[in-house]
């Protein structure tokens, strides 16, 4: 399969992990909850893992590889606060400051 459209997907946070299976068919998320979340593939989409944190999702239509890398992010999208979450590799997300001490 030839892949003209990537998406890169970062994961930052403490224990947060990715792996695939399947030959890129399956994705496998480690994101603190009490179980793995696992997403599987439409048939013009693969997923490989670079390292436990990077998540690349590629593939021949452009429509599905960012519907695809859409969905994997929405089930950590980004907190304001630490900016911990799952993030697109170009996305820089403004940290808002937390409560201030009053004197």
């Amino acid at each position: 399969m030839e892949s003209k459209f990537f998406r890169f997907l970062k994961l930052v946070g403490v224990g947060f992990k990715a792996r695939t299976e399947c030959q890129g068919r399956e994705l496998f998320l480690k994101l603190g909850y009490s179980h793995e979340v696992q997403f599987t593939a439409p048939p013009s989409v693969r997923v490989f893992c670079f390292k436990p944190n990077i998540v690349c999702c590629t593939g021949i239509d452009k429509d599905r590889v960012h519907h695809f890398a859409g969905a994997v992010r929405s089930c950590k999208p980004p907190e304001v606060y630490k900016g911990k979450g799952v993030l697109y590799m170009d996305e820089v997300v403004k940290l808002k400051q937390g409560k201030k001490q009053k004197k």
